[in-house]
C-alpha cells in the first residue's frame, strides 16, 4: 500500500509534463521490445514508440527509474505483456491505469489459449510471443485500441495490421517448415529459464529449462542434477543460453555432461525475454523469431539457410 501511495505521488507530481497532444503523433511506451516493435509496425508514423526495457534486460527483475515513470506519465498509451511478467511493474501500471489506457496485452488473450503456471493455480505463463501464431492474434486486438485512440486513421490502422499480419503468417510457414527437418528424436531443447513452453506447444518440442518461467527463481542442484542425467540418457547434442539471463547454469549443464563421458556443446545464445538492439534486424520481432528458429534447427541436426528466412541473420553457425 505505502509503494502504491509513492507511485501516486510520482506520477502527480509530473502532471504538469504532460502537455496535451493536438495534432502531434501518438506517444507509445511499451514495456519490451517485442511489444514496442509490434506497436511501430502498426502505428507507422502516427506514433513515436518508445521500449522502456532494451537489448539484454530481464523483464522478471526489471524495476522502474524515476525516468522510467515520467516518461510512462507523458505516454497516451502503455503497453505491457501482463500476466505477471513484468512483475516489479504492476503496481506502477495499477496506478497507472487510473488515469489513461493500459493494455496488458496478453491478458486479452484467450484463457484457454493461455499455458497454465505449473506453480501458482489461475496464473498464466507470459511467453506468448514464442508461438508466431499466437502472437499474431494480438495484432487485431492492438488494432482496435490505436483506432479509438487515433480514429482519423482507422482505416490506415487497418491496412498496416493486415499487412502485418500476412508477414507474420509467412513467418510461420517458415518456422514449420525449417523445425520440420529437425529429427523427431532431437527435438528437446534445453535452455536457461523456461521461456520456450509456446514454442514446444506449437512446434513438437520438448522444453526444459533451468529456472523456472521467472528469472527470480533459483535453479537447485537437484535440477541442475536432473538435466544433466537427462542430457546424457537421451544423448541431447546442444543445449543454448539465453540473451538476457546469465550463462553460468547452461555450463554447468555441459560441465555436469562433460563428467559423466557425454559432450554437449553450446549450440548457440536465443533471444527469450529480450530482443537485440534497435536497428538491428534480430532487434525485431520478426529477426529475433528468424534467428531462434534458425539456431535452434542447425544446432539439433535439422536444416536452416546460415542466414534465416530473409537472409539477414548475421551468420548463424
Amino acid at each position: 500500500m505505502l509503494r502504491r501511495r509513492a507511485l501516486l505521488a510520482l506520477l502527480a507530481s509530473s502532471a504538469l509534463a504532460n502537455t496535451a497532444q493536438g495534432g502531434a503523433p501518438l506517444q507509445i511506451v511499451a514495456t519490451i521490445g517485442q511489444i514496442a516493435d509490434l506497436a511501430s509496425r502498426l502505428a507507422g508514423e502516427r506514433a513515436v514508440v518508445r521500449a522502456l526495457m532494451g537489448e539484454g534486460v530481464d523483464p522478471h527483475t526489471y524495476r522502474q527509474t524515476r525516468a522510467d515513470v515520467l516518461t510512462l506519465r507523458r505516454a497516451d498509451l502503455v503497453l505491457a505483456v501482463g500476466l505477471w511478467l513484468e512483475a516489479q511493474l504492476v503496481d506502477l501500471l495499477t496506478a497507472l491505469a487510473t488515469e489513461k489506457p493500459v493494455l496488458l496485452l496478453a491478458e486479452r488473450l484467450p484463457p484457454e489459449r493461455l499455458l497454465a503456471h505449473p506453480d501458482f493455480p489461475g496464473k498464466f505463463d507470459p511467453h506468448v510471443w514464442m508461438d508466431v501464431a499466437l502472437w499474431s492474434e494480438l495484432v487485431p486486438i492492438l488494432e482496435v485500441e490505436l483506432a479509438r485512440l487515433d480514429p482519423a486513421d482507422a482505416a490506415g490502422y487497418r491496412e498496416r495490421a493486415r499487412a502485418y499480419r500476412a508477414e507474420l503468417a509467412a513467418l510461420e510457414r517458415y518456422v514449420r517448415r525449417v523445425l520440420a527437418t529437425v529429427p523427431p528424436e532431437r527435438r528437446v531443447l534445453v535452455t536457461a529459464h523456461d521461456a520456450f513452453g509456446y514454442f514446444g506447444r506449437a512446434y513438437g518440442f520438448e522444453v526444459h529449462g533451468i529456472q523456472g518461467l521467472s528469472t527470480e527463481s533459483e535453479a537447485g542442484l537437484a535440477e541442475i542434477e536432473r538435466l544433466v542425467r537427462l542430457i546424457v540418457e537421451r544423448r541431447i547434442g546442444a543445449v543454448f543460453v539465453e540473451s538476457s539471463v546469465a550463462e553460468r547454469n547452461v555450463r554447468a549443464l555441459v560441465e555436469g555432461a562433460a563428467a559423466r563421458g557425454h559432450e554437449v556443446r553450446i549450440g548457440g545464445q536465443l533471444f527469450s525475454d529480450a530482443m537485440d538492439a534497435p536497428g538491428t534486424y534480430e532487434g525485431t520481432y520478426v529477426g529475433m523469431i528468424d534467428h531462434n528458429v534458425t539456431v535452434i534447427a542447425r544446432a539439433l541436426g535439422g536444416e536452416a539457410p546460415p542466414r534465416g528466412m530473409n537472409g539477414r541473420l548475421a551468420t548463424v553457425g
